[in-house]
Parts: C-alpha cells; sequence; structure tokens
C-alpha cells in the first residue's frame, strides 16, 4: 500500500500568503486570490508574518536563488539567513570568492 500522500507548502510572493497543499508530483500552483503562480517552498517552510518586510525580502532572495525548505531526516532543511544583513554578507562574499550565490546563502558561517 503506497504511503499517504503529504502536504508541503507554496507561497505567492506579492500576497503574502502561504498555502499547504497535498503533494502531487508538480509544482504549478495558482494563488486563489491573486492567481499568480505560487513558489514551491517545501514541507519545513515557516512563513514570516504579513507585515515583517524584512523577513518577505530574505525569502523572496533564497526562493528566487532556487533555495528551497524540505524536511531533512533529523536536521530540517538546514541553515537558511533570517535578516538582510545575511543575506547581503552572503551575496558578497559569493561576489568576491566566485562562490555560486545558492551555495553562500545557505552556508552557516562565513570564512
Amino acid at each position: 500500500m503506497p504511503p499517504p500522500p503529504t502536504k508541503t507548502s507554496f507561497v505567492c510572493l506579492p500576497c503574502r500568503a502561504s498555502y499547504k497543499q497535498f503533494y502531487r508530483g508538480d509544482h504549478e500552483r495558482r494563488c486563489p486570490q491573486c492567481r499568480q503562480l505560487l513558489m514551491y517552498t517545501g514541507s519545513a517552510f515557516e512563513t514570516p508574518r504579513k507585515r515583517d518586510n524584512e523577513g518577505w525580502r530574505v525569502l523572496s532572495v533564497l526562493l528566487h536563488a532556487g533555495i528551497r525548505f524540505p524536511k531533512g531526516c533529523c536536521s530540517g532543511p538546514g541553515y537558511r539567513p533570517r535578516t538582510l544583513r545575511e543575506v547581503r554578507e552572503r551575496m558578497a562574499h559569493a561576489k568576491a570568492t566566485g562562490e555560486p550565490i545558492a551555495q553562500a546563502l545557505v552556508r552557516p558561517e562565513l570564512p
């Protein structure tokens, strides 16, 4: 018997809304409010508060860099920056070293 379907998170950045939906193998969903495509975030995603401008800006940078929030076996999704300062530091590190931006953004500590 196959395992039951699991729910995962999708967000609409313009509406600042998050939706838990059953994962069906596809990532194409539309926002029920504005009808724009929802972005797949993963099952370990925690939504910032609607008025948390910095949190949504950080989330936007992460999602556009291709970073998601998968649920790991024991450790969750791993490190994700929470402030614009952390994002800027990692982006500067990526530019200075040539490290891919997505890799630099999930780096817990900078050398």
